[in-house]
């Protein structure tokens, strides 16, 4: 009979099921993996010595990946653009684009701070594409419970690997409740949030919805970090909102038709 059991377990263990499911979970840490990636190159643009660019260019270009995300959607995951879409996302780049020229500085050094907030962003289009894909899969708590642990772990051994210090320095108090911030409001509940929206809206559109991030972010620089956003932040962010409302109302009949087919969480 320990034979037999044993023989069904190792048959069980070879089940095409059981292979997907495998398949499934190392899709979800690699999706992991480059979300640290992402963040590592993104903060890196910001805190690097004699390389670091300003609050505004560094989200700017890190949320250039709508135009990655689109390309790579019409063609990888056959979700075509139509011409709403498409005019859209180009304004939304056009936008981003418009605020990079006129904020980006004139050191030459700083062109590698570019360089890392605009591989964060590739990394980000590739978080974007893999989540849309797997999503349609896996329920969300599973995803978002795997992707970040695995998300956590690798931002460690970057840090270790990096000799970067963990150790908060100066009011520890004040640095973790930033931290704890940080975790609960735009990692849980914004990530998370754009998770739960992969399965039901485009990856263009989620990713262009972020295009939206470089105009809070450098208002809330202008305030707490005196980086003062000049008029190409208003022209450019005027670009992106509607290069979003256009991109949102192509997707439309697509979005009420996946509402309507869609299950419970």
């Amino acid at each position: 009979m320990s034979r037999i059991g044993a023989a069904s377990r190792s048959s069980f263990g070879h089940t095409p099921m059981a292979s997907n499911s495998r398949l499934l979970a190392s899709a979800m840490v690699g999706v992991g993996a480059i979300l640290a990636t992402h963040f590592t190159l993104w903060i890196g643009s910001l805190k690097l010595e004699d390389v670091s660019v300003s609050v505004a260019s560094s989200v700017i270009l890190v949320t250039s990946h709508p135009l990655l995300v689109g390309v790579l959607s019409h063609f990888v995951l056959r979700e075509r653009l139509n011409a709403t879409m498409a005019v859209g996302i180009g304004l939304g780049f056009a936008g981003v684009i418009v605020i990079a020229v006129a904020d980006s500085s004139a050191r030459s050094a700083s062109l590698i701070g570019d360089l890392l907030a605009f591989l964060g962003g590739v990394a980000a289009g590739l978080y974007l594409l893999a989540g849309r894909r797997l999503r349609k899969r896996i329920p969300l708590l599973a995803y978002a419970f795997v992707v970040y642990v695995t998300a956590t772990g690798v931002l460690f051994v970057y840090a270790i690997v990096l000799r970067e210090s963990i150790t908060p320095v100066g009011n520890v108090a004040r640095e973790l409740i930033l931290f704890l911030g940080m975790a609960v409001i735009p990692q849980i509940g914004g990530h998370t949030l754009y998770n739960w929206s992969l399965r039901w809206v485009t990856a263009p559109i989620v990713s262009l919805s972020l295009v939206g991030e470089p105009i809070g972010s450098s208002l809330l620089a202008w305030v707490l970090l005196d980086q003062v956003p000049g008029v190409a932040v208003g022209i450019g962010g005027a670009l992106a909102l509607v290069g979003i409302y256009l991109a949102a109302m192509g997707q439309g009949p697509r979005m009420r038709e996946a509402i309507a087919t869609r299950d419970i969480e």
